[in-house]
């Protein structure tokens, strides 16, 4: 799908809606043995997990939150195409690719971007990362975290791992408040 990751974090190709909720994300990064940085971000929703899964897990719930147009590819239910341009068509080059791998229904959904827009800096190092989207019950709210592993050690790696950061917690942000206000209203935020 996109992750956004983008999918999720080029949400800061846009005025994101969800900027002021980006600061209510904990980040924490980590550098592995393999000098690899994996980078996580948790935000609380209120909404129930199965409302959330359906936003994390399916084109026309990344539209409410992440994205203003996504697709499923026909004939292929794992891979979803996404855009931050209003205009952009399947197949574009403005679009992104994101290719689910293992998921458990309402729990968890791997994913890596597979294609990005026509110019993405970095994309050879960005290809190499694997994102994770974990929901959990949280009492009354919904805990949801993403973690994305394999920036290399590398000046790309390293300018991924800074672009992401904010972009993914702003993309959580915008989930959150998709379910505190309503779907996002991508024209409006054009404006």
């Amino acid at each position: 799908m996109r992750a956004l990751a983008v999918g999720l974090a080029a949400a800061l190709l846009f005025a994101a809606p969800g900027a002021a909720l980006a600061q209510e994300v904990k980040v924490s990064k980590t550098v592995e043995a393999d000098a690899t940085t994996t980078m996580v971000h948790e935000i609380l929703v209120d909404a129930p997990p199965p409302e959330v899964w359906t936003a994390i897990s399916t084109a026309g719930g990344w539209m409410t939150w992440a994205v203003p147009v996504a697709w499923v590819s026909p004939g292929d239910p794992d891979l979803i195409e996404t855009s931050y341009d209003l205009a952009a068509k399947p197949g574009g080059p403005d679009t992104i690719r994101q290719r689910f791998g293992a998921r458990v229904a309402g729990r968890s959904l791997a994913f890596r971007t597979v294609k990005a827009p026509a110019g993405f800096p970095h994309w050879d190092d960005y290809q190499k990362v694997d994102s994770l989207f974990e929901i959990e019950p949280a009492g009354a709210q919904t805990r949801v975290r993403l973690t994305s592993r394999g920036y290399p050690d590398s000046d790309g790696g390293r300018a991924l791992v800074g672009f992401f950061e904010g972009g993914n917690a702003m993309a959580l942000g915008n989930l959150r408040q998709r379910f505190a206000t309503g779907p996002i209203d991508w024209a409006a935020t054009r404006r």
